[in-house]
C-alpha cells in the first residue's frame, strides 16, 4: 500500500503529516479568495461601476447556493474520510456516487429554475433598474453553469476525505489560470473572440470548471487515484437512499450555520452603513484582512474533521484527542503568527484597500479590537469539526446559531449606540469568545463521554 493508498491517522509524526495535508489545504483557500478578487478587477477596470454593481448581486444569491453545497460536501467528507480509515474502497466509492448524484440533481433543479427566475429573484433583491440590464444575463449565465462548479466542489472536497490535499490545489491553480486568461480576452473580444462584455466572467468561470473537470478525469485516471472517475465509480451514481439520508443529516447543519451567518452578516452591514461611507469602506478592508487570517483557522478545522474521520473509521477513537491537540496547536502558531503580522502591519494592511488617511485610521483601530479573537474563532471551529467526524452536528450547530443570534447581533447592537462604530466589533470579538468557550464546554463534558461509533 503506497503512501497516497495510507490513512492519514496510522503515519508515524501526526504533526509532520497534518502539516503536509494542511499546508496545500490553505494555499487552496487563499487562491479562490483571490481569484475572487481578481475577477472583481477586471469586471470594474474594463467595464465600470455599474458593472461592479451587477456582478455583486450575485453575491447572496451565491451564498445560499454554497451553502447547499457546501452543506453537502461536509457531509460527504466525514463519511469518505471514515470509510478510507476502515480502508473500504467500495464504501468510498458508494459515498462518492451517492454524493455526486444529489449534486446532479440540485445544481440541475437550481440551474434551471434560476435561469427562469433570475428577474424574479433580482427584484425580489430589490436590485436597482439602471443595473438591472446588466444583472439578468449575467446571474442567467452564472446559474447556468452552476452544476459545474457543485460538482467541481464536492469532487475536490470528497478528495480531501481520501487524505489528497494536493490535487484539489493543482485544479484551483488551474481553474484561476484559465479565469485569468478567459476573463479579459472575453470581456474586450480579443484574439478575434466575440465582445461578451458582463456575460464574460460567468462564462469564463464555467469555462474554467469544465476544464478542470477534464483535466481531474484524465490526471485522476493515469495515477491510478483511489478515486478515479471509472467504471466502478461512475455505476455508483445512483440514488442510495439510506446514505443520501445520512449525508443530508451530517450536512444540513452545515449549510444552516452558513445561512445564518450570512443574513447575520446583513444586519451588521446595516449597522455599519448608519455610520456613513467612511464606516462602509473601512468595514470592507478590514473584513478583506480578517477573511485572509480566517482561512488558516478553517484550513485547521477541516484537515482536524477528515483526521478524525479516518481515526473513527480506522477504530482509532483513541486518538481523536491527539488530533484535538495537534489541531489547536497548529491554530496558535498559524493563526496566533497571522495575528501579530496583522498587528504589526496593520496600517499597510489597510492602506491595500483604502487611499484616505482618515479612514486608514479607522480600519487600523477596528482590525486592533478584533484580530486577536480570531484565535478563538479558528478553537471553536475544531471542536465543532472533530465532533462533526463522530457523526454529532446539531449541538454544535445550535451552539453556533446561538452565539451569532443570542451574542453577536444584540451585542453590536446595543455596543454601537453604546460606544459608535467599535462597539459593532466589540460584539464580534465577544461572540467568538462565547462560541469558544461553548463548544469547548459541550466537547469537553458532553461529547467526550459519548461511544463514538462508525456511521457507515
Amino acid at each position: 500500500m503506497s503512501q497516497h493508498q495510507q490513512s492519514l491517522v496510522t503515519q508515524q509524526n501526526l504533526w509532520k503529516t497534518f502539516l503536509v495535508f494542511l499546508l496545500p489545504l490553505i494555499a487552496t483557500n487563499i487562491l479562490q479568495n483571490l481569484s475572487g478578487t481578481i475577477n472583481t478587477i477586471f469586471v470594474g477596470q474594463m467595464l465600470g461601476v455599474h458593472a461592479i454593481a451587477a456582478v455583486s448581486v450575485f453575491f447572496p444569491i451565491l451564498f445560499c447556493l454554497m451553502a447547499f453545497v457546501i452543506g453537502l460536501s461536509a457531509g460527504a467528507t466525514v463519511l469518505v474520510g471514515q470509510a478510507w480509515g476502515a480502508q473500504n474502497l467500495e464504501k468510498v466509492r458508494c459515498v462518492v456516487g451517492s454524493t455526486l448524484f444529489m449534486t446532479l440533481i440540485g445544481g440541475s433543479l437550481i440551474a434551471i429554475f434560476g435561469v427562469l427566475y433570475a428577474k424574479h429573484i433580482l427584484m425580489a433583491l430589490g436590485i436597482d433598474d439602471e443595473v438591472m440590464h446588466l444583472s439578468l444575463p449575467y446571474v442567467q449565465w452564472m446559474l447556468a453553469g452552476s452544476p459545474l462548479l457543485f460538482i467541481y466542489i464536492i469532487y475536490t472536497s470528497i478528495l480531501r476525505g481520501v487524505g489528497d490535499s494536493r490535487t484539489p490545489l493543482l485544479a484551483s491553480t488551474m481553474s484561476i489560470g484559465v479565469g485569468v486568461i478567459t476573463t479579459p480576452v472575453l470581456i474586450a473580444g480579443y484574439f478575434g473572440f466575440p465582445k461578451l462584455g458582463i456575460i464574460a466572467p460567468a462564462i469564463a468561470t464555467s469555462l474554467g470548471m469544465l476544464t478542470v473537470l477534464i483535466f481531474l478525469t484524465v490526471y485522476l485516471n493515469k495515477k491510478d487515484h483511489p478515486l478515479k472517475p471509472d467504471w466502478q465509480l461512475i455505476k455508483n451514481i445512483r440514488h442510495q437512499p439510506k446514505l443520501s439520508k445520512i449525508i443530508l443529516r451530517l450536512g444540513i447543519p452545515t449549510g444552516v450555520q452558513m445561512v445564518t451567518t450570512s443574513v447575520a452578516g446583513l444586519v451588521i452591514v446595516g449597522l455599519v452603513n448608519r455610520h456613513g461611507a467612511d464606516a462602509t469602506a473601512a468595514y470592507g478592508a478590514v473584513n478583506q484582512v480578517l477573511n485572509y487570517i480566517q482561512f488558516p483557522a478553517l484550513s485547521i478545522a477541516i484537515a482536524a474533521s477528515i483526521f478524525a474521520a479516518q481515526a473513527i473509521g480506522a477504530g482509532k477513537s483513541d486518538l481523536l484527542a491527539k488530533v484535538t491537540r495537534t489541531a489547536l496547536g497548529m491554530n496558535i502558531i498559524f493563526t496566533g503568527t497571522l495575528v501579530i503580522l496583522a498587528y504589526l502591519f496593520s496600517k499597510y494592511l489597510m492602506a491595500l484597500f483604502i487611499t484616505d488617511p482618515n479612514v486608514v485610521a479607522l480600519g487600523q483601530q477596528l482590525l486592533f479590537i478584533v484580530l486577536w479573537s480570531i484565535l478563538f474563532f479558528g478553537a471553536s471551529a475544531i471542536f465543532a469539526s472533530i465532533m462533526r467526524a463522530s457523526g454529532t452536528v446539531t449541538i454544535p450547530m445550535i451552539i453556533n446559531v446561538l452565539a451569532i443570534v443570542c451574542i453577536e447581533v444584540p451585542a453590536a447592537y446595543t455596543f454601537s449606540n453604546w460606544w459608535g462604530l467599535e462597539g459593532i466589533w466589540y460584539g464580534y470579538a465577544l461572540a467568538f469568545v462565547c462560541l469558544c468557550i461553548m463548544q469547548g464546554l459541550y466537547y469537553q463534558f458532553v461529547w467526550k463521554k459519548k461511544t463514538v461509533k462508525v456511521l457507515i
